[in-house]
């Protein structure tokens, strides 16, 4: 188990969030910082590290998720894109040159969750996500990768497509 995480589980979140503010400074590029409820800043980047695995869903699937509260505009983020439907932000860890993710403001946990009457909502994600990357110049291509559950590496359960491009991407991902 990492040192943050180890804190976490220590000293619980107060710890953990007075350790990411020490690892980063002020003037990083790993902004956008969150002041969370103790008042010390961490970065959504070394909040989301601790959970790069994909985790268990949530016991109470209703319950606020940082995507949640960024779409709600309580946690600042990079937004690149937003309408009725969704909106769009730059990943704060990317793993490429462009790394954005489109997020559903309707709250839906996860990909195998979704019935009929997601499916027009679905289709406009990818129409998004396609929309941006153009919006981009990904023009020579670009990867569209929607994580599902603990073995598909799901970390947050508030269903997102990663929009990912910028570089040769390579294969298999996983």
């Amino acid at each position: 188990m990492s040192g943050a995480a180890a804190a976490v589980v220590r000293r619980g979140a107060a710890a953990f969030l007075s350790a990411a503010a020490a690892r980063c400074p002020r003037q990083s590029p790993c902004l956008p910082t969150v002041r969370g409820v103790y008042g010390t800043r961490a970065t959504f980047t070394t909040m989301v590290q601790q959970t790069e695995v994909g985790v268990e869903p949530p016991a109470d699937p209703g319950a606020p998720t940082i995507f949640s509260r960024i779409i709600a505009g309580e946690i600042p983020a990079a937004r690149v894109y937003e309408d009725d439907k969704c909106v769009v932000i730059r990943d704060v860890s990317p793993q490429a040159p462009v790394h954005l993710l489109v997020l559903p403001r309707k709250k839906l946990t996860q990909l195998s969750k979704a019935d009929e009457q997601d499916v027009p909502l679905l289709g406009h994600l990818l129409f998004v996500a396609q929309k941006v990357a153009k919006q981009e110049g990904l023009a020579k291509g670009f990867r569209v990768v929607i994580n599902d559950g603990k073995e598909g590496q799901q970390s947050v359960y508030h269903l997102h497509v990663h929009v990912i491009g910028g570089r040769q991407l390579n294969w298999p991902p996983g």
